[in-house]
């Protein structure tokens, strides 16, 4: 199968496990029989445009309007070169598995049918044909590869491990994609439109503190700051954080000893000091003013 320049599909690997491949070889085994009174065709078919309703489990939410355009000045010239692939509903009525981009701009161009091949598939392969078939192009922007990850995750009930099998991605590489969607509206947007990248997100991605979040963000709009300084922000951020984390910690401990400090003066009658040290060694000094009070304090020490 020939590809053209906009809809070029990375190869098949062998990382993908059970991938969009391995679904249409499923396809292909039932498709023989009978679903719902029509028999699953497994050739390539002209088919009506018209008749060919969206993809319900579509998880690319956007598309540009320019690529679109320059795509179906493409299919003018050129032609379909890579068929959509769809499942039948009924007669003459068919449902897009993968290949929206493709669709809509033959309907741009002008074109009455589109070559496509049909297919046999329930609704779980359909969601997982259309997640894969989308995480494998190169300009899937990162919220939809992190949106498609989490669907992949909760609706076809997989594990980050195995997500990552199908996907030809490591467990670590899709973590940090879902990881993204805990990032603020307003950074997501900015992500998936490509005004900040992927790096921008995940340096400030570990910052608890959503108003510093937005903060940085903002800085990385106004400042066109890169990555790396980006990086270097946060990291100072993170350490002055930490720096008053200990002086409120050293805080509270100086206010306990406080507390004791008075206690111990209070049950003595006499000013007790305590004396302590970085590593929380010291001791306690208490004064006594002659024989008789010394006796008085060995006393309520019980000795």
């Amino acid at each position: 199968m020939n590809n053209n320049t906009n809809n070029k599909l990375p190869k098949k690997r062998n990382a993908l496990g059970r991938g969009l491949g391995a679904l249409l070889q499923d396809s292909d085994v039932v498709n023989n029989e009978k679903l719902g009174g029509l028999e699953a065709l497994n050739t390539m078919s002209e088919i009506d445009v018209e008749t060919i309703e969206v993809n319900p489990f579509q998880p690319r939410t956007y598309f540009d309007a320019a690529a679109l355009q320059e795509l179906a000045e493409s299919i003018r010239v050129q032609g379909i070169i890579q068929p959509i692939t769809v499942r039948q509903l009924d007669h003459n009525h068919y449902q897009l598995i993968s290949g929206e981009r493709r669709l809509q701009a033959s309907k741009i161009a002008g074109l009455k049918t589109i070559p496509a091949y049909v297919r046999t598939a329930n609704d779980q392969q359909m969601l997982e044909m259309a997640l894969i078939e989308n995480i494998q192009r190169e300009n899937l922007n990162a919220i939809e590869i992190a949106l498609s990850y989490q669907r992949l995750i909760s609706e076809c009930d997989l594990k980050q491990d195995e997500l990552g099998e199908r996907v030809g991605k490591n467990r670590t590489t899709v973590n940090n994609y879902i990881r993204l969607l805990k990032l603020p509206p307003e950074i997501q947007v900015a992500l998936r439109d490509n005004r900040i990248s992927m790096g921008h997100a995940r340096a400030i991605i570990n910052i608890e503190n959503v108003e510093t979040k937005l903060a940085i963000f903002n800085k990385i709009i106004d400042e066109d700051l890169s990555v790396r300084k980006v990086e270097e922000m946060v990291r100072e951020l993170s350490n002055k954080t930490s720096a008053s984390k200990d002086k409120k910690s050293a805080y509270a401990l100086n206010y306990e000893f406080n507390q004791i400090q008075s206690k111990l003066s209070t049950h003595f009658g006499t000013k007790v000091n305590i004396k302590t040290s970085e590593n929380n060694k010291g001791e306690i000094k208490i004064p006594f003013t002659s024989e008789e009070d010394l006796n008085r304090i060995l006393e309520l020490l019980n000795m």
